[in-house]
This record gives C-alpha cells, structure tokens and sequence, in this order.
C-alpha cells in the first residue's frame, strides 16, 4: 500500500490506486499476475516498504522459535557426543568380524565360502564366535542405554551429573570390548560389565520416580 493508499479491485490480481493512476507513480495500475513487475514498481513506496521490512521480521522471529529445543540441552548434547561414540564402536566390531572371518575362512553362508575356496569353509570358528558375542553383548545393553539416557536427558538434570553417567557407561561399554577380542585375564570383562550397568540402574530409577505420579 503506498502514500497515497490503495484499494483492491473485484480481482486480488488487480491493484488501483485509490487516489487514481496520477496518486503515485510508484503504485500504477497492474492488471494480472505479474508479481515480479508489481514488487518492483513498488521499491520506494513507504508504507510498502515497511509492510515488507515487517514480515521479514516475523519471519525471521517464526525461524528462531522453531530451532528445536533439544539442540539448546547440554545434557542432550553430551548424551548425543557418547552415543554417537558407542555406535561407531559397535561399527569397528561389526568389520572386526568381517575380517576375522576372511583371515580364519570361517563362514557363515555357503555362498560365502564357496567364493572363498570351497564347502569346507562353510563352518565356525572360536575365534569368530567371540566378535559376535562381544557385538551381540553391544546390542543387548547400547540400545537399552539410548532409550534411557534420551528419556533422562528430558529430565532436567544436573549436567555434570548426567555426563558422569554417559562417561561411566561408555568407558566400562569400552573396556568390555577390549576385554573381550583381546581375551584379558578375568574378570576384567565383568567389572566393566558392572560397572557399566550402574549409571543404567541409576537413570531407570530416576525416569520411574519422574513418571510415577503419571501412570
């Protein structure tokens, strides 16, 4: 809308000025849809200028409210950090196996082996068996310490506290690998089983007392 106002025809395509075509030069009459030609005949035009400075403001306002929440969670974030750091572990487990496989010529598929020499390598090996129990251990306590520690982190807690935690349980997660495919003297793999264990329980119960009054 320029100085000298506006007013819109029966068709929202068609701008007049109210003050006729002689009210400003800027604001001439525009007949279709040709918004590229409007939007530069208007540059200049105050109260048209304004109008647009102010949506860009708002949009600029509706694009910072929607920044998700959880970026601005530094417990999410330090929980995010030792998550990722455990799944790229569970990663260098999986092509550890692969390789075990390929040097002992153990496998699991007969295809496999009938690529790489014959039926006779259609078997296992003991040394294979310990890279799958070892990823398998991963899986059976990684993926249940996601779902918690996620929760926990919506839980508002202390951040020292709740690194504590993530730390705890990705070194013991760690050092029960190491543990494992280097076959270190027991019980070097159970201490770091437990140990790991304990920020899980600690997290579980804490998400049990925030939900209680819930359910």
């Amino acid at each position: 809308m320029c100085v000298a106002g506006t007013a819109l025809s029966l068709f929202p395509w068609q701008v007049v000025p109210r003050g006729g075509p002689a009210a400003c030069a800027k604001c001439s009459v525009l007949v279709g849809r040709d918004w590229e030609h409007w939007d530069a005949a208007t540059q200049g035009c105050g109260m048209w200028d304004r109008g647009r400075a102010g949506l860009g403001a708002a949009e600029g306002q509706g694009r910072s409210s929607a920044t998700p929440t959880m970026m601005g969670n530094t417990v999410f974030l330090s929980f995010a950090f030792y998550s990722t750091i455990l799944i790229l572990k569970m990663y260098v487990v999986a092509i550890i196996t692969g390789q075990v496989r390929l040097r002992k010529k153990a496998f699991a598929n007969p295809e496999d082996a009938l690529r790489n020499g014959g039926l006779q390598y259609y078997r296992e090996d003991p040394d294979v068996e310990r890279c799958r129990r070892a990823h398998r251990n991963d899986m059976e306590n990684i993926f249940p310490f996601l779902f918690l520690g996620a929760v926990y982190s919506l839980l508002d807690p202390s951040p020292a506290v709740a690194r504590i935690h993530f730390f705890i349980f990705c070194v013991g997660r760690i050092v029960h690998t190491i543990a494992y495919l280097l076959k270190l003297r027991a019980p070097t793999r159970s201490v770091a089983y437990s140990v790991a264990q304990l920020p899980c329980f600690s997290m579980a119960l804490q998400i049990l007392l925030a939900a209680a009054p819930y359910w």
